[in-house]
């Protein structure tokens, strides 16, 4: 079996990641028919490794949280080279002379996977960044993603999981002889596949992947030879990369890579642009959002000339009414587009848009249709303006324009659009996560005059939902479990539930973080918000505003007497540790600790736990066969600790 087992790998991954088959299908099958046989007789000797692991046929119940030990932040995009100039000039006052690699953004799905000793052990979602989904069973249908690495390591890598355009072409085909939708694009296709609840569904569907980050410490010292290190180890990694030394280089191969986008096997959307040296990427480090060391170059759009058939004007869950265009269908970047965005009444104002009129559309950052401008040259003689709303579509309150703003605002506290909007928010996965209490059921309860602010959802009882149209016990009963899961959510989640303007999710976690409860963050001064890294006026501003209000101290109230949890849940800034202030850099086998809860313990000391060693590096902590990280530190005279020490301390 266990000769079977790596001789099998050994032949998947030729045939898989080299394209380069070193035996029959016939002799392959032979050979795995075998394995089978041998693992049905001898079950509890069947390998983590093993490629029977690849066949579907399992269905899952659901996917569980992941709680990610590396946050997975997202990229600043960019749209113009003057965007990417102003990038460089940013990272050359730190750094006068940097290297950037230039890697292929594939437009797939981040997914993040774990090995302990060589074993995948988690593959997951990237979710909010903090929490992702785990999809482990999953990935591992996905045939280019080793079961097991070449050395006994621990590892957490990152990438991008996709299908082929042949797979998606392949896929469409076949729903459509069955009679179901089509996918809409392969991003889609891909996203759908790993959100499968039945694995054989994953393993039919022939997804792939490119690698093109470790997240957990490792021994390289530059981005290129992570990607070296990736593919050594058995990782799928893209050829199609540049290492550069000015901004006019990454802009040829741009330039160079968008005229063969076309011809590629697989979608990309843009150029993901990095610095090379790792100890610089540290010392540049993060923002609230984005890493200060890389961008993402997005490509331009593809555009169509489209009928401009009518105008809708919707509010939102902050009062901005927004316009959308109702547009006869055109086919752009691979869906069928028939509404697009129209920003604000001055857009509306700048471009001169009129009824009736023919527009170019496209899709911004290749997600978003919006309008570009008006084919003035078939414009109807006698076409009226866009006519502009004074009052808000939903409650009839007049509409405001607040200095600062170009937005028409319905201010109005009570306006139904807003609450509907907020609620829908406040339900979804990122903030409190209370499945079964969708847009259609929020409608439903609004029709019922059950819920006219977020505290009333807690009162609901069984007899409410069972007599709302078309809503059975057994959901209702669901909903209502869901709800008092919810209560017990960390209060980071419920304050972006809240849908307070510029709080999103990673500023609640930040504010939580620091003041603990909801209820002493509700009294804190401007001041003291704003003295919080990463969190700026704008937001302090918002919230001291918020919370002024009688209503929103009423609300919070309301909500701790129904039993919602105010207190921050999840692990804490410790400031008066043993370590705090200090940077530690985690290298070589630890025994007695897995990485990850070597992090967790350090962090609980205050340390800030970082993947490479700079000057900045207060204290490394190396166990077994500790490699270039150890020397490096050594060489800058920077203390090194034993795990012994580590688990002492």
């Amino acid at each position: 079996m266990i000769e079977l087992v790596e001789e099998l790998n050994r032949y998947a991954q030729a045939y898989y990641e080299q394209d380069q088959p070193l035996v029959s299908d016939k002799e392959y099958d032979r050979l795995y028919r075998e394995l089978v046989k041998l693992e049905a007789e001898n079950p509890k000797w069947v390998r983590p490794d093993s490629p029977t692991h690849r066949v579907g046929g399992k269905v899952l119940e659901g996917f569980p949280k992941y709680q990610h030990v590396y946050p997975l932040f997202s990229l600043q995009d960019a749209f113009s080279l003057e965007e990417l100039e102003e990038f460089d000039q940013r990272v050359r006052k730190e750094f006068p002379q940097v290297q950037y690699v230039c890697e292929i953004k594939i437009d797939g799905l981040s997914v993040s996977l774990t090995y302990e000793q060589g074993v995948l052990v988690a593959g997951a979602t990237r979710g909010d960044g903090q929490v992702g989904e785990d999809i482990t069973e999953n990935l591992r249908r996905v045939q280019d993603i080793p079961l097991r690495l070449p050395q006994a390591i621990d590892i957490t890598v990152r990438g991008e999981c996709y299908m082929p355009k042949m797979a998606f072409q392949d896929l469409n085909q076949k729903r459509e002889q069955e009679g179901e939708a089509s996918f809409a694009n392969p991003r889609n296709a891909a996203a759908g596949t790993l959100r499968q609840l039945d694995t054989q569904v994953v393993a039919d569907r022939k997804l792939a992947t490119f690698l093109y980050q470790v997240a957990s410490p490792w021994s390289a010292t530059s981005q290129e030879s992570v990607l070296e290190n990736l593919d050594q180890l058995g990782f799928v990694v893209n050829p199609l990369r540049k290492t550069v030394g000015t901004m006019a280089e990454v802009w040829e191969f741009i330039q160079e890579i968008q005229e063969t986008r076309d011809t590629l096997p697989y979608e990309i959307d843009g150029m993901v642009i990095k610095v090379n040296d790792l100890a610089m990427q540290e010392e540049l480090g993060f923002t609230v959002k984005y890493p200060k060391w890389a961008i993402a170059y997005k490509f331009p759009a593809e555009e169509k000339e489209a009928q401009l058939v009518s105008v809708d004007w919707t509010v939102g869950r902050t009062g901005v009414v927004t316009p959308t265009a109702n547009l006869s269908p055109v086919q752009l970047a691979g869906t069928t587009v028939s509404r697009a965005t129209l920003h604000n009444r001055d857009y509306i104002l700048e471009k001169d848009i009129h009824q009736g009129d023919t527009v170019v559309v496209y899709k911004a950052g290749d997600i978003i249709p919006a309008v570009s401008h008006v084919v003035l040259s078939q414009r109807k003689e006698g076409s009226q303006l866009l006519e502009i709303p004074t009052h808000c579509p939903s409650c009839q309150s007049e509409l405001e324009q607040l200095k600062d703003e170009v937005a028409l605002r319905c201010v109005n506290p009570q306006c139904p659009a807003q609450f509907r909007e907020r609620l829908i928010h406040f339900a979804s996965r990122a903030a409190m996560n209370i499945q079964g209490l969708g847009p259609s059921m929020i409608d439903k309860l609004f029709e019922a005059k059950l819920v006219f602010r977020v505290s009333d959802l807690y009162r609901l009882q069984l007899d409410d939902l069972v007599n709302l149209d078309g809503v059975q016990t057994k959901s209702s009963q669901k909903l209502l479990d869901a709800l008092e899961v919810s209560k017990t959510n960390s209060a980071d989640r419920l304050l972006f539930g809240l849908g307070i303007r510029f709080v999103g999710a990673k500023a609640s976690r930040l504010l939580l973080e620091k003041f603990e409860s909801l209820t002493v963050l509700s009294q804190a001064s401007e001041e003291e918000i704003v003295g919080i890294e990463g969190i700026g006026p704008a937001v302090a501003q918002s919230l001291s505003h918020y919370f002024a209000h009688e209503e929103a101290q009423e609300l919070l109230e309301e909500l701790k007497v129904a039993g919602l949890n105010l207190n921050y849940l999840g692990q804490k800034k410790v400031e008066d540790g043993i370590l705090s202030g200090q940077t530690v850099v985690l290298t070589g086998k630890l025994n007695r600790l897995k990485r990850s809860e070597a992090k967790a313990k350090l962090e609980a000391l205050g340390a800030k736990v970082t993947g490479s060693v700079s000057k900045k590096t207060s204290l490394v902590v190396a166990g077994e066969d500790a490699g270039s990280k150890l020397t490096k530190a050594q060489e800058l005279g920077i203390p090194i600790q034993d795990e012994a020490w580590l688990e002492e301390l």
